[in-house]
């Protein structure tokens, strides 16, 4: 593990360990943007969690640098890579992949191999809890809409004051995350197949 991978596991572990110390007992399956030395922190604290790298940051990653002419067609041969019926589908569909774009982009094939067991996680699941783990976009948008709430003002008289406006904006947006999905029935029954010896009473 290099330096800069060992500090930043150091800060994740201390992240994981205050919520464990605040009654966090177990993670079934988490799902990350792959920030360095993240993922050894969640084996780490959490050994039994399972790891979804972010297929949304992997995306966005392997088509940083592709020209446009190339990126439509290229991320439609990244879809039936990550959009497979199972992970030796995706294998397959990677190799096909591979054969087309590695003479022009060798990086992005390479990347999704490197980063392939946090990124294949999803595959053993049916796609109702597919779609709960495959991108952390929610929380993307939970913090795109409290640093909304901060810009429109920009100067706050005391700590406290900017603490209970994004209370306030924490309740609002959290508000449409208590309602109950509509296959919760599925996701439920299909997480007590794979965790139910962690799943409490």
């Amino acid at each position: 593990m290099g330096c800069r991978e060992n500090e930043s596991a150091k800060f994740w572990a201390t992240v994981l360990n205050s919520l464990k110390n605040r009654g966090v007992e177990d993670i079934f399956i988490a799902c990350t943007d792959n920030l360095t030395g993240f993922s050894s922190a969640i084996e780490a604290v959490f050994p039994k969690t399972e790891i979804q790298n972010c297929i949304i940051h992997q995306l966005r990653n392997s088509s940083k640098y592709v020209s446009y002419k190339d990126i439509k067609a290229l991320m439609a041969d990244l879809k039936a890579v990550y959009a497979a019926v199972d992970e030796a589908a995706a294998l397959d569909a990677l190799d096909v992949f591979s054969e087309h774009w590695d003479k022009k982009y060798p990086k992005i094939s390479q990347s999704w191999r490197d980063n392939w067991a946090n990124l294949s996680t999803y595959f053993k699941y049916p796609k109702e809890v597919r779609r709960l783990i495959y991108t952390t976009n929610t929380i993307e948008g939970f913090n795109r809409q409290l640093r909304k709430v901060t810009k429109s003002k920009s100067v706050f008289p005391t700590d406290d004051s900017l603490f209970k406006m994004l209370y306030l904006a924490m309740i609002d947006i959290t508000k449409k995350w208590t309602g109950r999905r509509q296959d919760w029935s599925v996701i439920y029954a299909q997480m007590a197949i794979f965790f139910g010896d962690r799943i409490p009473e």
